[in-house]
């Protein structure tokens, strides 16, 4: 995770450098349903390997984008969600949603 001082000037930058892998973005859309397992994200996003998967999640952890929540049970049952900050991108990701629905209305 990058200090405060390490991350670019620009918001935009920022919000950039947390988010802006297509990968990251799939994740947080899944995430914004219900909290995943790991091998359910990786059936849903197709195309995705499983280190990807790895660095992402742990990245917008470390970021605290997401929550990881592993349950004492056998097997161990790991699951992930959308923090508190995570959610505050409902309204980003929803904007980028209807923009995509009306770019394909248009062309």
């Amino acid at each position: 995770m990058l200090t405060k001082e390490e991350m670019p000037a620009c918001p935009v930058a920022t919000t950039v450098q947390l988010i802006g892998s297509k990968w990251k973005l799939l994740i947080i859309r899944n995430l914004l349903q219900r909290p995943w397992r790991f091998n359910e994200l990786r059936r849903d996003l197709e195309g995705i390997s499983q280190k990807v998967l790895t660095d992402s999640l742990r990245s917008m952890e470390e970021d605290g984008i997401i929550t990881r929540t592993v349950y004492p049970e056998v097997p161990p049952r790991v699951e992930y969600a959308l923090s508190d900050l995570g959610e505050s991108m409902r309204p980003i990701m929803n904007a980028m949603e209807e923009w995509g629905k009306n770019y394909l209305l248009l062309h």
